[in-house]
């Protein structure tokens, strides 16, 4: 686990947020980036609804945490879970209201409920306070419910090969960096790991992104074959670009 240092005071946090370029709290699709990552978005949601609901053996209770614009949210709601989220940012909830799927502000304020799945795509990673959160999210689980993150793995093909321009880094948005050997043992020993499984397309998007910081290059053919070539060597060492984790707890 790498740790991003100096790490940013908890209240200058939000700074970082409030730009148009921050593609998961807008609902922007202009630009070839933009539009990228909507369209894998769309297929994603599919992908991930039909993983919580397979991980908990039907639909159920679901809270999204880090929920951005809802769509998320949204998909799974139509899907038939009954779902709530969490999302900081005013903006991002806004749009999700807009949605129908209402978000709160916080964790704390689903102090004392709890889901029979709580969700985290790519969120781990920007929480301050790391060990509080995780105690919270985990209390947030219910005994025998399913609790699902996914985070950038630095151990990837495309980390190593873009190094200091490796978009998933992201400082200082990204306080933590994770690798697979960290994912088993973040957690109490309630939460049982049940599957770890890749997200394909993130070695895609994340060196589109990193050619363009090293570059300038808007679109990089070479970034599609670090890409291609993270997914490859990651078939064998099953170093993935990003990966989903998903626990159980232990009732």
């Amino acid at each position: 686990m790498l740790i991003t240092s100096p790490m940013p005071e908890e209240e200058k946090l939000s700074s970082y947020y409030e730009s148009d370029a921050y593609i998961s709290h807008t609902d922007n699709k202009e630009g070839i980036m933009s539009f990228l990552y909507q369209k894998v978005k769309r297929w994603s949601l599919q992908k991930k609804t039909k993983h919580i609901t397979n991980q908990n053996g039907g639909v159920g209770s679901l809270l999204d945490i880090g929920a951005g614009t809802g769509e998320f949210g949204k998909y799974a709601k139509n899907q038939g879970w009954e779902v709530s989220g969490v999302e900081p940012n005013e903006n991002a909830r806004n749009l999700s209201g807009k949605k129908g799927v209402s978000l709160k502000e916080n964790i704390d304020d689903f102090y004392g409920e709890q889901f029979d799945v709580v969700t985290l795509w790519h969120v781990l990673e920007h929480l301050p306070n790391l060990e509080a959160s995780i105690k919270k999210i985990e209390e947030l689980v219910k005994p025998g419910g399913v609790l699902i993150i996914a985070v950038p793995n630095f151990r990837s093909f495309d980390a190593k090969h873009y190094k200091s321009f490796w978009a998933a880094y992201d400082v200082p948005r990204h306080l933590w960096h994770f690798s697979r050997k960290s994912m088993e043992i973040l957690f109490s020993e309630k939460m049982k790991p049940t599957k770890t499984q890749p997200m394909i397309f993130d070695s895609f998007y994340v060196s589109l992104l990193s050619e363009k910081y090293k570059s300038n290059n808007s679109f990089s053919i070479k970034a599609i074959f670090i890409g291609f070539w993270s997914n490859i060597s990651a078939w064998f060492s099953k170093e993935y670009s990003s990966l989903i984790y998903s626990y159980k707890k232990i009732e």
